[in-house]
């Protein structure tokens, strides 16, 4: 149950109709590489927050919250629109490179608490999953969650949990993963729906991967429309708990088309924390034309991209 202070949290993340339609910009290691990609030489941690920080004063006129980093997004965190509700990441960008277990680790300088002081309306914490994985790995991954879910509860501030699906053994991009990954994702939301985590908001990927769906490619198909119309379906039935849906790093296009396909299936989602499919393209103008150029995008394209979020979740998502 949640208590009214977090139920208040969650309303100052929310829009006038009741969905989150939040601007995920907590990208550190891959910005960089994206800016790197339009610049020739590496980027400096100069132009990372400045571009956050133009993101956040243009986009969260439209958003109904922004999620940033504590490294690079305070000034972006500042700017945003007085009616733009605050997610801040816990975790380290990333994951521990050691092994093909993605071992998450948290900011060394951060508490929930501190996260808190900084005046967020949530506390977001993201998780490479797989189901398939050796128990004990799991079962310290699940103990990493606990420990955060415990510690939003005793600040009495919402938690959000990203949950990754991936395999261990071979890329998430290719057919034969496309075919795993609605088992992997419905696991692993039933497992972190359980209350013991203490995660009030999940942030879940799509249950299937859209480039394998039939009539959304040429290529080869992992599931036929019906199929895939049934895993959405099926992840709305996993649990009552909320959830949104993230980008994954598509298409600001493919995104849209899946979420009208999500609302067409039944899906229960509530919103969503869109990152690249938002602002990847506002990108080429800041770093090769400079900020002016930069604001003209979001002030245009970006708002369009972002105000016909508002309208498919308006259609398809149910509110808060």
């Amino acid at each position: 149950m949640l208590s009214e202070k977090k139920k208040a949290y969650l309303k100052a993340l929310c829009n006038e109709d009741g969905f989150i339609n939040a601007l995920a910009i907590d990208q550190r290691g891959s910005l960089k590489k994206m800016i790197e990609k339009d610049k020739g030489v590496p980027a400096t941690d100069e132009e990372v927050i400045e571009f956050k920080k133009i993101a956040s004063e243009e986009l969260t006129k439209y958003a109904s919250a922004i999620l940033l980093d504590p490294e690079y997004g305070i000034p972006a965190g500042k700017a945003r629109s007085k009616d733009a509700g605050l997610l801040t990441s816990y975790e380290k960008t990333g994951y521990d490179g050691s092994g093909d277990q993605r071992f998450p680790d948290l900011l060394d300088h951060m508490s929930v608490k501190r996260i808190k002081e900084m005046g967020s309306d949530a506390v977001k914490f993201l998780l490479y999953y797989d189901v398939d994985e050796d128990k004990a790995i799991n079962d310290q991954k699940q103990a990493f969650v606990e420990r955060i879910g415990s510690e939003c509860a005793a600040e009495d501030i919402p938690l959000f949990v990203e949950l990754i699906a991936y395999d261990a053994n071979q890329p998430t991009n290719d057919l034969a993963f496309a075919k795993k990954k609605p088992r992997k994702v419905l696991e692993m939301m039933k497992e972190f729906a359980k209350d013991r985590y203490g995660i009030d908001v999940l942030k879940m990927e799509v249950p299937v991967n859209m480039t394998f769906v039939e009539g959304f490619t040429d290529g080869d198909i992992a599931y036929t429309r019906e199929e895939a119309l049934a895993y959405f379906k099926e992840q709305g039935e996993v649990t009552d708990k909320p959830y949104i849906f993230l980008s994954a790093g598509v298409t600001t296009e493919l995104f849209q088309e899946t979420l009208k396909f999500a609302g067409e299936a039944g899906a229960t989602f509530r919103g969503v924390l869109c990152g690249r499919a938002t602002w990847a393209a506002g990108l080429p103008p800041f770093v090769k034309e400079g900020e002016e150029a930069c604001r003209h995008w979001m002030q245009t394209q970006g708002r369009k991209d972002i105000e016909a979020l508002n309208a498919i979740l308006k259609e398809n998502a149910k509110p808060f």
